[in-house]
């Protein structure tokens, strides 16, 4: 059975509360004339004419060659574009302080002044000629160190990274309430020890119960279910997602990776009063998450209506099957 939690409590009874989840040691110091230099080099190797802070105006090559070609040349050139704040890579585009030093973005907008000089950050100045060097060279996904052996072009990375499978895992528990990071293997052993609250029943068939389900405001109700060597998170959450017309919105979300969850299908089925709901789809990793499902409608949607009619003095049994593919 599970109890439900309003918005922004902690949990309690045998539901889930609701709160609305290094890379590289480079060198930070990496100086000015070095990372011109280098950026010289590639840029001819590369075939590119253009200008490097301190370093005047480099001229084209005779013979054109890509950056990624020259032996040993790669991770040396890509460890000069390692910001020196948060050791993630200086990607297009690229802006510089007055003596030439790099910084990424994302921590120059949180800069007063430059970190390797202390000189102003402004006005913005564009390197161009590392932007082509870039553009040459692949960069590893930031969670190498995880695990993940993919070097891409610094245009693919953002979106690779978003979905890739070595990055942290957040705590799957429905809200914002609980901070907690980290690797796949941890998270069961998280859920039991900070999600108490949470019931786990085992087998491929069981009744998900929510109770107090005319509770108003935003609420959740959690279960873990345990079968096939594997645990899957049950959710039913209520939610007004458009003004005036409250919502129930349940799915089945896999303990484990993209690729797993593609082994195995659900059904959600409510019975009651000679009427029948179904839904079946395939699990979503807890990487994608509750909101994603709940944006994209990819779960069983009903209304308080259609809650009302198979309830039982305001609670709702839900038969969930958990079947391999």
């Amino acid at each position: 059975m599970s109890r439900p939690s309003s918005a922004g409590g902690a949990a309690g009874g045998l539901g889930a509360g609701k709160a609305g989840g290094s890379k590289h040691g480079g060198s930070g110091g990496t100086t000015a004339s070095a990372a011109a230099a280098a950026a010289a080099a590639a840029v001819a190797a590369a075939g590119v004419s253009g200008s490097v802070a301190g370093s005047g105006t480099v001229p084209a090559a005779a013979v054109a060659l890509p950056v990624a070609a020259l032996p040993g040349q790669s991770a040396e050139l890509t460890a000069l574009f390692e910001c020196p704040v948060c050791f993630d890579y200086v990607l297009p585009p690229i802006l510089q302080c007055q003596a030439g030093h790099l910084v990424c973005n994302q921590c120059r907008q949180k800069l007063s002044c430059c970190p390797t000089c202390r000189g102003p950050l402004t006005p913005s100045i564009r390197n161009l000629a590392m932007e082509k060097v870039a553009s040459n060279l692949p960069f590893p996904c930031k969670y190498a160190s995880a695990g993940c052996l993919l070097s891409l072009h610094h245009s693919e990375k953002p979106e690779h990274e978003e979905v890739c499978e070595f990055r942290p895992y957040t705590c799957p528990c429905p809200g914002a309430s609980c901070k907690w990071q980290g690797s796949l293997e941890a998270v069961m052993p998280h859920l039991m020890h900070a999600h108490k609250s949470i019931t786990t029943l085992q087998g491929e068939d069981i009744v998900f119960l929510a109770t107090d389900i005319n509770l108003p405001g935003a609420v959740d109700w959690v279960m873990m279910q345990s079968c096939f060597g594997h645990h899957f998170m049950l959710v039913l959450e209520k939610q007004e997602k458009y003004e005036g017309h409250q919502q129930f919105f349940a799915i089945v979300l896999l303990i484990g990776t993209r690729k797993q969850a593609e082994n195995f299908a659900y059904r959600l089925e409510l019975n009651g009063n000679r009427r029948r709901l179904t839904w079946e789809a395939t699990p979503r990793s807890i990487h994608d998450g509750v909101a994603a499902a709940i944006m994209n409608s990819d779960c069983l949607v009903f209304d308080t209506s259609i809650a009302h009619l198979f309830a039982d003095n305001g609670n709702l049994g839900i038969n969930v099957t958990i079947s391999m593919c």
